[in-house]
C-alpha cells in the first residue's frame, strides 16, 4: 500500500530546485535524500509534510496519514520553552493531563538527563535541541517520518543511538532522511533519491552503492551524448561532400540526399541530451606552505584540564610530524577540544609557557572550529577577506565567487549566510592564510557531501599536516593516517578508528 505519491512535482524559487519528480513512499522504505546545500531537500520534505505548496505537480497521501517531520532548526515558538514542556506541547490538552508520563518515557529512551529537562531549549546545545525535536516526533505515533539532517550536532554515541532507533522501527513505518552523513545513510537506508533540477535519480540501494550506480549512469549518458554529437558531425561532413558533388554534377538526387543528411544531423543534435553536470556550491581549496621541520609539535606528558582545573587526561610523550593527519578520538567531554585549544595556544604564542607542549617556530597555523567563531555575524564576506589579506577588491570578489558566494552574498552580513556558505568562507580564509599545519575541530559540520569530499581530497592531495576532531566516520576513515584515543585519562595511539566507532555504538 502506497502511503505518499509524488507526481510530476516541482518547486521553483528563483531557479528550479527540482521538477517532474515522481516518487512513491511505501511501508518498509528507508529513503536517503541527497543533494548539495540549498538544492531543495528541506523544501521537498516540507512539501511532503504539507507545510509548503509545490510550484507544480501533486502529492497524494493515504487517508488519515500522520506525518512526523523533524526540521533542521527548532521552531521559534519553542525556543523559550523548557525541553520537557516543548515535548509535552505536542499532546492535546486532555492528553497532557493523562499521558504526561509518556514524555518521561521518551526522554529516558533518548538518554536526556533530568537536569536538562527544565532548561529552555535556547540555552541547550544543538545536540540536545535535536534530540528534543526527535522526542516530539516519537510522541506522535506517526505513520511516516521525515528527518531533516537528524545527525547535526550529535556525537558518535547519539548518532549510533539514532541509527539503532531507526533500524528498530516497525517495518510498516517508512522514513525519509535528508543527510550529508554518508556512513549514517549507509546504515539506515535501503533507497536513495538524488535530487536534481531536471531529472532526479532514484535507486533501490543505500547511499554508497547508489552513488556508484549514479556515477556509472552519468558516465553512460555522457558517452551517449558525445557519440550522438560525433554521429551528427559525420552526417554533416557527408552532407557537405554530397552537396559539392551534387552542385558540380547538377544532380538533384544528390542535393536531395544532402538535405536529408542535414535534417538527420539537426534532429540528432536537437534530441541529444548532455549528461547531468552538478552545479558546484563553491570550490574548496587549501594551501600547504611547507616546512623543513620533521617534528611539528611535541607533547611531553601535558596535562589537559577543564577550565576549573579538573584533570581530563595526560598526553604522555607524543609527536606530531610532517604529513601526519592525526584524528583525535574520544567521548564527548573527554577533552578533545581542550587539547586542540592548548596546541593552538602553543603555536600562536611560542614565547609563552605551555607546560608539556612545544611547537616548532616555523609553523603557520590554519585553525577552524565547529562554531565558525572566527567569522563575525555583522561583518560581510567582502570586508572580511579585504581586511585580513592584501589581495585587492577585484581578486577578493573572484575568490569569494569561486567559494560559492555571489556578488550579492558578498555584501550581506555573514550572520545571514547559510551554514554551508559560512563553512566555505571559512575554508577560503584558511587557504589565504597559507598555513603549513591545520587544526580542525568538526570541519565537516556544515559541509554537504561534495564539500566533504573536496576537503578530503585537498588534505590528502596536498599532503597537509593536521590534527583534527570529527564525528563524521566517512571523513575520518578517508583522511586519517594516525589515530589518537583519549581513554582512562590517557592519550594513546591506536591502529584505526573502527574499535572506537564500535564501542560508541556507531
Amino acid at each position: 500500500m502506497t502511503l505518499i505519491t509524488l507526481r510530476n512535482l516541482g518547486v521553483t524559487l528563483r531557479a528550479p530546485l527540482f521538477s517532474r519528480l515522481n516518487l512513491t513512499i511505501n511501508p518498509g522504505d528507508r529513503i536517503g535524500l541527497v543533494a548539495a546545500n540549498g538544492r531543495g531537500k528541506s523544501t521537498l520534505l516540507r512539501c511532503m509534510a504539507a507545510t509548503m505548496e509545490a510550484s507544480e505537480g501533486e502529492i497524494i497521501r493515504s487517508r488519515g496519514l500522520t506525518v512526523g517531520h523533524v526540521e533542521q532548526n527548532v521552531p521559534m515558538a519553542l525556543l523559550d520553552m523548557p525541553l520537557h514542556a516543548a515535548v509535552l506541547d505536542l499532546l492535546s490538552g486532555e492528553e497532557r493531563a493523562n499521558e504526561r508520563w509518556r514524555v518521561d518515557v521518551v526522554l529516558d529512551s533518548l538518554g536526556v538527563p533530568d537536569a536538562l529537562r527544565d532548561k529552555p531549549l535556547k540555552h541547550l546545545s544543538g545536540g540536545w535541541q535535536r534530540l528534543a525535536m526527535i522526542a516530539r516526533v516519537l510522541m506522535m505515533d506517526a505513520d511516516v517520518l521525515l528527518l531533516d539532517e537528524p545527525t547535526n550536532h550529535l556525537d558518535l554515541a547519539r548518532i549510533g543511538q539514532l541509527e539503532n532507533w531507526i533500524n528498530a522501527l516497525p517495518r510498516e513505518i517508512p522514513v525519509v532522511i535528508s543527510s550529508h552523513d554518508r556512513a549514517f545513510l549507509d546504515a539506515t537506508t535501503n533507497r536513495t533519491l538524488f535530487l536534481r533540477p531536471e531529472q532526479s535519480q532514484a535507486y533501490s540501494l543505500p547511499y554508497t552503492r547508489a552513488r556508484a550506480a549514479l556515477r556509472e549512469a552519468d558516465a553512460s549518458d555522457e558517452r551517449r551524448y558525445q557519440n550522438d554529437l560525433k554521429t551528427a558531425q559525420k552526417l554533416r561532413q557527408q552532407a557537405a561532400k554530397l552537396n559539392n558533388i551534387g552542385i558540380n554534377s547538377g544532380s538533384d538526387l544528390l542535393l536531395s540526399k544532402t538535405r536529408q543528411l542535414k535534417a538527420r544531423a539537426e534532429k540528432l543534435e536537437d534530441t541529444a541530451q548532455p549528461a547531468h553536470l552538478e552545479r558546484s556550491a563553491g570550490t574548496i581549496r587549501l594551501a600547504n606552505r611547507g616546512t623543513h621541520a620533521k617534528v611539528l609539535v611535541t607533547l611531553d606528558d601535558a596535562a589537559v584540564e577543564t577550565p576549573n582545573g579538573k584533570l581530563l587526561f595526560k598526553t604522555g610523550k607524543q609527536f606530531i610530524c610532517k604529513q601526519d593527519r592525526i584524528v583525535l578520538l574520544g567521548a564527548n567531554g573527554a577533552g578533545k577540544t581542550r587539547l586542540v585549544t592548548l596546541v593552538r595556544a602553543a603555536i600562536e604564542n611560542p614565547g609563552a609557557v605551555h607546560a608539556g607542549i612545544k611547537a616548532t617556530q616555523s609553523l603557520v597555523l590554519g585553525y577552524g572550529d565547529q562554531a565558525l567563531a572566527d567569522l563575525r555575524d555583522n561583518d560581510t564576506p567582502m570586508r572580511t577577506v579585504a581586511a585580513r589579506f592584501a589581495v585587492g577588491d577585484q581578486r577578493a570578489r573572484t575568490l569569494l565567487a569561486g567559494a560559492g558566494l555571489s556578488v550579492e552574498m558578498q555584501a550581506r552580513p555573514i550572520g545571514q549566510l547559510s551554514g554551508g556558505q559560512k563553512a566555505r568562507l571559512g575554508m577560503l580564509l584558511l587557504r589565504l592564510a597559507e598555513p603549513n599545519f591545520y587544526l580542525l575541530d568538526e570541519p565537516t559540520n556544515h559541509l554537504d557531501i561534495e564539500g566533504q569530499e573536496a576537503l578530503e581530497e585537498e588534505l590528502i592531495g596536498r599532503q597537509a599536516s593536521c590534527l583534527l576532531v570529527s564525528h563524521d566516520r566517512s571523513f575520518v576513515r578517508a583522511v586519517g593516517n594516525r589515530f589518537w584515543l583519549i581513554e582512562r585519562k590517557r592519550l594513546v595511539e591506536v591502529d584505526g578508528p573502527e574499535a572506537f566507532f564500535a564501542a560508541a555504538g556507531a
